[in-house]
C-alpha cells in the first residue's frame, strides 16, 4: 500500500510567488494526500490568497490545513509549528517561492518504500532568477558537491559528510513523518534543514538524488537561498575572524552529542564518536584565542589529524586560524 503524503509550507508575505508554487503542487504527477500550510503572520495578501488557492486543492481531492501565528515565530519555529501538524507518512519540505518539477513527489517517495531503513531524501535543485529564468548552476554545483561526498551519502557515510557540511537544503528535502520523535523540538542554533539531515545520517538513514527536482528560486526575499560569490566575497570570508561563529558551532554540536544518546541503539557508537572528535576539534580551535605563540603548533596538530579536513573546509580553515586565530 501506498505511503500517505504530506507537505509542509510555510509562508510569510509571499503573495508574489506562492501561487505558481501551489500550482506546480497541484500538477503533481503523485498528488500529496495533504497540504499543512503555516503562515507566519504575514502582513501582505498571502493569508487570503491561501483561502482560494485551499479550494483548489480541496477540488483535487487534497486535504488542506490552515494555520496562522499570532506574531511571527521566524522560519525554524513555523516549521516546526507545520511538521507537528502532517498526518503523512512521509512529508515533504516546501517554500513558498519555488516550483516543483511535475515528478518531485513521486520520486522521492518511491524510494522510502524500498529501503526501510531511508529516513530522509534530498536532492538537486535548478536555480531560477526572480522571474523564472534558469541560472547557469545547479544547487549542488554552487555548494560544490564532490563525487566523493557523494559517493559517501549512497554508501551510508552521509553523518561524516554532514558533519563537515549542510547539504540538505529544506526545499528539496523528504522525510520519513518517524524521523520527527527524534528530531523534535529543534535545538537553537539549528536550521530546521540541517538538523533533520544530520538526526537522520546518525542513523544511517540519509542519502539524495542527484537530479534537480525543483526550481529554486533567488531573490533578495529569500530567508537562505544559494546565491554565487565572487573571489572577493570568498577573501573577505577567509580573512575575517569569527569567534562567534566557532562558538555557536560548539554549541549546535553539544546539543547534537546531548541527543544522539536518547535514540538508543539507532545511533551506532561511531556516530557518537565522530561527534565527539568534532567537538574536541572545534575546542582546540576556540583555544587558541590570545595565544599567538603556540598557535602553529596547534594548528600543525589538527592538521596532522586530519581534523580540518574531516569537520571544516581543510586548508582554507587551517590557513584562517593561522593568519587570525579562530577567535582573535
Amino acid at each position: 500500500m501506498a505511503p500517505t503524503v504530506s507537505v509542509v509550507l510555510c509562508t510569510y508575505n509571499g503573495a508574489r510567488f506562492l501561487g505558481a508554487q501551489w500550482q506546480s503542487l497541484l500538477a503533481q504527477s503523485r498528488l500529496p494526500d495533504e497540504i499543512v500550510v503555516r503562515d507566519d503572520a504575514s502582513s501582505d495578501a498571502t493569508p487570503e490568497l491561501l483561502i482560494s488557492l485551499a479550494t483548489a486543492a480541496e477540488a483535487r481531492g487534497i486535504s488542506v490545513r490552515r494555520g496562522r501565528s499570532g506574531r511571527n515565530l521566524g522560519y525554524v519555529a513555523n516549521f516546526e509549528a507545520g511538521l507537528r501538524e502532517a498526518s503523512g507518512e512521509i512529508v515533504l519540505l516546501c517554500d513558498q517561492d519555488d516550483v516543483w518539477h511535475p515528478d518531485k513527489v513521486a520520486t522521492l517517495v518511491a524510494p522510502f518504500g524500498q529501503r526501510p531503513g531511508l529516513l530522509l531524501l534530498c536532492s538537486d535543485a535548478r536555480r531560477i532568477d526572480t522571474a523564472g529564468a534558469g541560472l547557469p548552476r545547479t544547487l549542488f554545483e554552487v555548494l560544490r558537491v564532490s563525487r566523493n561526498e557523494l559517493r559517501r551519502i549512497h554508501a551510508g557515510d552521509g553523518f561524516g559528510v554532514l558533519l563537515r557540511r549542510s547539504l540538505a537544503t529544506g526545499a528539496t528535502i523528504a522525510l520519513r513523518r518517524a524521523l520527527l520523535a527524534d528530531a523534535l523540538p529543534f535545538p537553537p542554533g539549528w536550521v530546521h534543514d540541517e538538523w533533520l539531515a544530520v538526526i537522520a545520517a546518525a542513523q544511517g538513514g540519509f542519502d539524495c538524488i542527484e537530479r534537480p527536482l525543483i526550481d529554486y528560486r533567488q531573490h533578495p526575499g529569500n530567508q537562505l537561498g544559494m546565491q554565487d560569490r565572487g573571489f572577493a566575497e570568498k577573501w573577505q570570508d577567509l580573512a575575517k575572524p569569527r569567534p562567534a561563529l566557532i562558538d555557536a558551532l560548539i554549541a549546535r554540536d553539544e546539543a547534537l552529542q546531548e541527543r544522539l544518546p536518547t535514540l538508543g541503539p539507532r545511533v551506532p557508537q561511531w556516530s557518537r564518536e565522530r561527534t565527539a572528535e568534532k567537538l574536541r576539534h572545534l575546542r582546540a580551535r576556540r583555544a587558541l584565542r590570545g595565544r599567538p605563540w603556540n598557535r602553529v603548533a596547534m594548528v600543525l596538530r589538527e592538521v596532522a589529524g586530519g581534523r580540518y579536513r574531516r569537520y571544516a573546509s581543510g586548508w582554507k580553515e587551517a590557513l584562517r586560524d593561522l593568519l587570525r586565530g579562530a577567535g582573535t
